[in-house]
């Protein structure tokens, strides 16, 4: 049995606002729940993003960040300005000019990158077109297995994996990781296409480790490299 849907949750502290930024930014519709947290659903080729409340503060650069596609230069500084109009705002991480990518940070914080047009890794993923995650060789090895999507790229450490219909790839940079500061605020959670505990049983002998048991049943895990993510109740 392979896991279902594939969704990226992010923590908030006003999750309504954080998910009107990202549906104003894709171009989708914000599917709000009864705790308060809200829902842009996935497509077959595009990864789901949910916004939960937490009080958590953000500590340090995430180990995950977005990157969206452009179709042009004139796409390119259309989607930053989109960005900024809804609250997001520029961010320094180092970045060189001669680079085409524009770093960004959403209302919270949370990094992102517009990449620019031209992109050959990027081609055809759509406009959620890559999770970048902090991570190692293993870590990419594990999700594969996991996700049943192929690895897409292996090399110097570096591994992507998408599906099998194309669309958004989740990618992990190799060694060195930054130090891990607390849980994380975002995370890759799983809803299996069957039995809970059976699923929480193959991602274990796979090389996760059991955390413990979260809100509205979602089992807690942790992959390879301490990452935690949960698999939902059916």
């Amino acid at each position: 049995m392979l896991s279902g849907p594939l969704t990226l949750t992010l923590d908030a502290r006003n999750p309504a606002r954080l998910a009107r930024f990202w549906a104003g930014l894709l171009h989708r519709e914000v599917v709000e729940d009864a705790t308060g947290g809200a829902l842009l659903p996935g497509t077959t080729t595009q990864l789901g993003l949910r916004f939960v409340p937490s009080p958590t503060e953000k500590r340090g650069p995430n180990r995950m960040h977005l990157h969206l596609t452009s179709t042009s230069p004139d796409d390119q500084r259309r989607q930053v300005a989109t960005a900024l109009d809804l609250g997001g705002s520029h961010l320094d991480v180092g970045q060189r000019p001669e680079e085409g990518h524009i770093v960004l940070a959403d209302p919270e914080g949370n990094e992102f990158c517009v990449i620019e047009a031209g992109n050959g890794f990027l081609a055809g993923c759509g406009p959620l077109g890559e999770i970048a995650c902090d991570g190692t060789r293993e870590v990419g090895l594990f999700w594969s297995e996991a996700l049943g999507w192929p690895l897409v790229w292996d090399q110097d450490q570096e591994t992507a994996v998408q599906s099998p219909h194309g669309g958004t790839k989740v990618a992990w940079g190799g060694p060195p990781l930054a130090p891990k500061q607390g849980r994380n605020r975002q995370r890759l959670d799983l809803a299996p296409a069957g039995d809970q505990q059976a699923e929480v049983d193959r991602l274990v002998a796979l090389g996760a480790t059991r955390l413990g048991i979260g809100a509205d049943d979602e089992i807690v895990l942790a992959d390879p490299d301490g990452n935690e993510f949960c698999v939902t109740a059916s």
